[in-house]
């Protein structure tokens, strides 16, 4: 009589058939919940991408306003050390004209 060879414990058991099909659909399911949190994550990713926009273009605008502000006050600085050059002559005897 002949007998079967040993297992040596590296053979791989056959799965039947309801196990193949509940492997199968575990397998639909994972890859349909992958499909909707990457459809997912690219919505974000979008919605990320059009704030950043809206920041940067309101960064900017905040630097030009600032730059505009502080030309205006250079510009005032200057007046007012004119104006202050001007009395400081005035009260040393010294006529600014």
């Amino acid at each position: 009589m002949a007998s079967s060879p040993p297992t040596t414990g590296t053979e791989l058991a056959v799965p039947s058939p309801a196990a193949e099909s509940q492997l199968s659909s575990l397998i639909y399911d994972l890859s349909q919940n992958l499909q909707v949190s990457m459809d997912n994550m690219l919505k974000i990713i979008s919605e990320i991408d059009q704030n950043s926009g809206g920041i940067t273009e309101e960064i900017e605008k905040s630097k030009e306003s600032a730059l505009q502000r502080k030309i205006q006050l250079e510009e005032k600085r200057d007046s007012f050390q004119k104006t202050t050059y001007a009395i400081f002559d005035m009260l040393n005897g010294r006529d600014t004209s």
